[in-house]
């Protein structure tokens, strides 16, 4: 019943929502995520600014309340002030809304009301992949350095789902076959429009089916989540909503989400926005593992990033796949060694006190010399 009552008081348009069913049991569970999902307000506002109240200096903010701040009080708290509501949170102590000077004033003295933080941009990490091909299988130089290649390792990913929140994922990818999907843009389809997620979930789960290239863990199934737009930017109210998604449906699900994976980020604190940790503590509580790439920034450590810099992910900085010559690579001069890390990553020894830092380097670029130039081939960092 208190589903029931949260759509009453939040539900506006439904975010975008399909699953492929197969059976009666993935019907059931659709049907609940459907009434779960709803919870999450969509991208159009949902109230209207107070009378008097100006519009033209309107920012976009996470308004975070005290822990444990019933819903339906944050709720109310939001319609009073007449702030145009974005996102409401079922997992987070939050709420994303866009708002003039004089409603933050309002809303900021709110005794239930513990901060309110500006919504940040958050950029995909690395360059967007091409689309889906046909041609005989291969290996990639990464997925063979790691082990993983076909029938090296005594598990594939069955019966393991895994959320991949990014720009979305090719449906129509001969090599993929995403489950189900939740979008929390102005994009009305989950389709991607950018093309970087669907090359992560490559890397991740393209399947062992004799075409295009194989993943690391071919038979584990992709959910997208789609929270970065075809330029690849999203806020983090876009990320919180994703894994509010994934830490509501982790379990309802089939298979269930076991991990969730992140190739994106921006440079940030560990405290500039409690609610994205928060929610990254979310997901983790429902026994899902958070993957997050370390970032292509070679100018800062890790603890400078997030969620990278989260205690609470796996954060992952990247290494050269291979070994060899380096002589025409004018800016790379000498020999590349495999297993170093990359000129770009982002890296920062992990800290075991504080569980901040790189926590797993694993192969995320290839350099090839050729002819009269040197080129750097990306092999996507998980």
């Amino acid at each position: 019943m208190r589903t029931a009552t949260l759509l009453e008081t939040c539900s506006s348009r439904p975010i975008s929502w399909r699953l492929r069913t197969k059976g009666a049991a993935l019907v059931k569970a659709a049907t609940v995520l459907l009434a779960a999902t709803a919870i999450v307000a969509a991208l159009t506002a949902t109230s209207t600014p107070a009378a008097g109240q100006s519009t033209a200096a309107s920012e976009d903010v996470i308004v975070v309340f005290r822990a444990k701040t019933p819903f339906a009080r944050r709720a109310a708290a939001v319609k009073r002030s007449g702030a145009q509501v974005r996102f409401h949170y079922a997992t987070v102590d939050a709420a994303a809304v866009r708002l003039t000077p004089q409603v933050r004033r309002q809303l900021g003295a709110d005794p239930d009301v513990a901060a309110i933080v500006p919504d940040r941009v958050v950029t995909a990490h690395a360059k967007p992949g091409g689309g889906g091909g046909t041609s005989a299988q291969v290996v990639p130089a990464g997925v063979k350095r790691v082990g993983a290649a076909p029938g090296s390792l005594p598990w594939t990913g069955a019966g393991v789902g895994v959320a991949v929140v990014d720009t979305g994922i090719d449906f129509t990818h001969a090599d993929l076959k995403p489950l189900g999907a939740a979008c929390f843009t102005a994009y009305a389809s989950c389709q991607d429009d950018n093309g970087h997620g669907t090359h992560v979930t490559g890397i991740i789960a393209a399947r062992n089916n004799t075409i295009d290239v194989v993943g690391v863990a071919p038979a584990a199934v992709p959910y997208a989540v789609k929270v970065l737009d075809a330029a690849g930017n999203g806020q983090d109210s876009t990320v919180i909503a994703g894994l509010d998604w994934v830490a509501q449906n982790a379990d309802l699900v089939s298979p269930p989400i076991r991990v969730a994976n992140m190739s994106l980020g921006r440079a940030g604190t560990l405290d500039d926005n409690p609610a994205l940790r928060q929610a990254v503590q979310a997901v983790k509580a429902k026994g899902v593992a958070v993957v997050v790439s370390a970032g292509n920034d070679a100018g800062l450590e890790v603890s400078q990033q997030v969620p990278a810099g989260y205690p609470e992910v796996m954060a992952v900085a990247s290494t050269t796949a291979v070994a060899g010559s380096n002589d025409r690579c004018r800016f790379f001069a000498g020999t590349i060694g495999a297993d170093a890390a990359s000129y770009f990553t982002t890296d920062g020894a992990f800290n075991a006190a504080t569980g901040v830092g790189v926590t797993v380097s694993a192969p995320g670029e290839e350099r090839e010399n050729v002819i009269r130039s040197c080129s750097v081939q990306s092999l996507g960092i998980l």
